[in-house]
């Protein structure tokens, strides 16, 4: 697996992440096949999130991985979210959210901890309290956001002594917003509308990594873009491209994301060895500048 530095922390990541959020739809013996065929693959960075299934997917996680050496595993998770309520990024909370992630996962330290989307009510002087102690403590070694625009991560890193490492941010060739913006700039079309404060080109300038997540999904979550007939040119060009190369519609479509010089990370969500075997391959193509245009103005964007 080819892999990427991380920010500016120096960690090698494999580029495309294994994200956790289902995991707990898998019974434990095959939550462990699961993990087991990733890291066979080279796919040894995995997403979680305090709030996904409630906990479960990281307590499986740490039940289906105690065969495996933790320094073979890279263990990235998110707090921030108390679902329904609010967003929650005091100092109480994070340190509070840290510690039960580290229990449920059965480890001592995570390789990257993210805040997950941001909050309004945020003072990033707690924040930086909550990360000195949480990195000068040996529980988290690298930090990052989710979900934040330019002035939110530039307000944060003011104070924050960690670098911001890494934006994980909605990404797919359906919904490219942040690559759109910048193609349609000085124009008066939808496309030109930037939204996140050119948060691709931010990122790019300050070393920090974007990791997509949904990389196969259209809308909010309103499902895969792949076989689906509300895109007809879009899967025809993919397809015809993924036979050029000899691999899967899912290879292409994470090989569009790939090609960006922004080094962007995917982040996948399935749960099954066959489709992941797919992702992985995706690392080994390289879409030339006609193709990568081609996908994404199939996928219904235009160019001015």
């Amino acid at each position: 697996m080819k892999t990427i530095t991380l920010g500016r922390t120096g960690l090698q990541v494999p580029v495309i992440g294994v994200g956790c959020m289902r995991l707990n739809s898998l019974s434990k013996k095959n939550a462990e096949y699961f993990i087991k065929t990733a890291l066979d693959l080279g796919a040894n960075f995995f997403d979680h999130a305090d709030i996904y299934g409630g906990g479960q997917c990281e307590s499986l996680f740490a039940d289906a991985c105690m065969p495996h050496s933790r320094d073979k595993i890279i263990l990235q998770s998110k707090c921030g979210i108390r679902p329904g309520v609010a967003f929650d990024f005091s100092k109480e909370h994070i340190l509070a959210a840290v510690d039960g992630i580290l229990k449920r996962l059965k480890t001592e330290y995570l390789d990257v901890l993210l805040l997950h989307r941001p909050d309004a009510l945020a003072e990033p002087e707690e924040v930086a309290s909550a990360f000195d102690i949480l990195h000068n403590g040996g529980k988290v070694r690298n930090f990052g956001v989710s979900n934040q625009n330019t002035f939110q991560i530039q307000l944060l890193q003011r104070f924050v002594n960690q670098p911001i490492a890494v934006n994980q941010l909605q990404l797919s060739v359906t919904n490219a917003n942040m690559i759109s913006a910048g193609l349609h700039v000085n124009m008066l079309d939808d496309a030109a509308i930037n939204r996140d404060g050119s948060v691709l080109d931010f990122c790019r300038l300050n070393n920090i990594t974007i990791q997509a997540w949904s990389p196969l999904q259209f809308g909010f979550f309103e499902g895969v873009f792949l076989n689906n007939e509300k895109f007809p040119k879009l899967n025809a060009k993919i397809q015809e491209t993924a036979e050029k190369y000899g691999v899967t519609d899912t290879a292409i479509a994470l090989a569009w994301i790939l090609r960006h010089p922004a080094h962007i990370q995917p982040i996948i969500g399935t749960m099954n060895e066959k489709r992941l075997t797919d992702c992985v391959k995706s690392a080994e193509i390289t879409l030339s500048r006609d193709e990568w245009y081609a996908i994404y103005l199939s996928a219904g964007n235009t160019l001015p």
